[in-house]
């Protein structure tokens, strides 16, 4: 049985959500049980230099729609970073959640060839065809900053392990 373009993009990217969710719920029970301020948790950085846990949670899903919007040929939905709490973290999820079951199979079926481009600034931007787009870029980009948020956390004490990714 072969998979479908559409089930290969979104599929995968509704398990890695689901992966995250799962992470920052035993992480905001953990700050519960600890007495820790969620704050920490939701302010912490692997490095200086690094995205906070917040931030990672808010590219990690901008970057999931972004994804399945692109192989589509859709514009991609605005969502304001304004998450402050563990629960408006979740709340955002489960919209990209929504946003990628939206998403018809015959929009993304068969774009293996489409064009994106993808602009990082005035002067540098990326094309791809939607197969290489889907599989070598942004998976990996999702992967990426959902493993960061996990590692923020493991760092902080939240007690998760590799089943809990």
């Amino acid at each position: 049985m072969s998979i479908t373009f559409h089930a290969a993009a979104t599929q995968t990217f509704l398990t890695m959500l689901n992966g995250l969710s799962s992470v920052l719920k035993k992480a905001e029970a953990n700050a519960v049980e600890r007495k820790i301020d969620p704050s920490v948790f939701l302010n912490a950085r692997l490095a200086p230099d690094m995205f906070n846990l917040t931030r990672q949670v808010q590219v990690a899903t901008d970057s999931v729609k972004g994804a399945v919007h692109r192989l589509a040929g859709l514009e991609i939905p605005k969502m304001e970073d304004n998450e402050t709490t563990f629960g408006e973290l979740q709340a955002r999820i489960e919209k990209t959640v929504a946003l990628v079951k939206s998403i018809q199979s015959d929009a993304i079926n068969d774009q293996e060839e489409r064009t994106i481009t993808i602009r990082r600034s005035a002067t540098d931007e990326m094309t791809f065809n939607g197969q290489d787009y889907l599989l070598s870029f942004a998976i990996p980009n999702v992967l990426f900053h959902i493993v960061t948020a996990y590692d923020i956390l493991r760092q902080n004490g939240v007690p998760l392990a590799k089943g809990d990714y």
